[in-house]
């Protein structure tokens, strides 16, 4: 196993931080946390309200799999890019519910497009920073 540069610390880093930023999320949506009540429309709260369980739960996969796949990029580990993965397939599932099931752009609007397409371009960017993290012996 070779040394990682301090560009790996960092990238992981901010990673790790941007996951945990969506673990929250989960929670206050989890919760219905007043702050979370605060930032939506009652259509827009009711609509997230009655997710059936496996979006919800395609939700938690997304967000505690890549915290995990950071964490284990942290420790060096190549599970980390089957944690990523599986995170990945879980954003899938929710965008396909969120965007085909219920179209909710109609609800949110097109700009509501933004934060997805974020989410789905870091998701892809952690499967492949993880492929050439092992691809360069940085992990184990």
């Amino acid at each position: 196993m070779k040394k990682p540069p301090a560009s790996f610390w960092i990238i992981n880093g901010i990673l790790l931080l941007w996951n945990l930023m969506g673990v929250n999320q989960y929670f206050q949506q989890a919760f219905r946390t007043e702050a979370f009540k605060a930032m939506y429309t009652e259509e827009q709260f009711n609509m997230i309200c009655h997710a059936p369980a496996w979006s919800t739960g395609a939700f938690a996969l997304a967000v505690f799999g890549a915290t995990l796949g950071s964490i284990a990029m942290l420790l060096r580990k190549k599970w980390a890019k089957t944690l990523f993965t599986i995170s990945f397939i879980a954003i899938i599932i929710q965008m396909y519910y969120n965007f085909v099931i219920i179209d909710s752009i109609a609800v949110y609007g097109p700009g509501a497009m933004a934060m997805p397409v974020m989410i789905v371009i870091l998701a892809l960017f952690s499967i492949g920073y993880a492929k050439y993290a092992e691809k360069k012996k940085w992990l184990s």
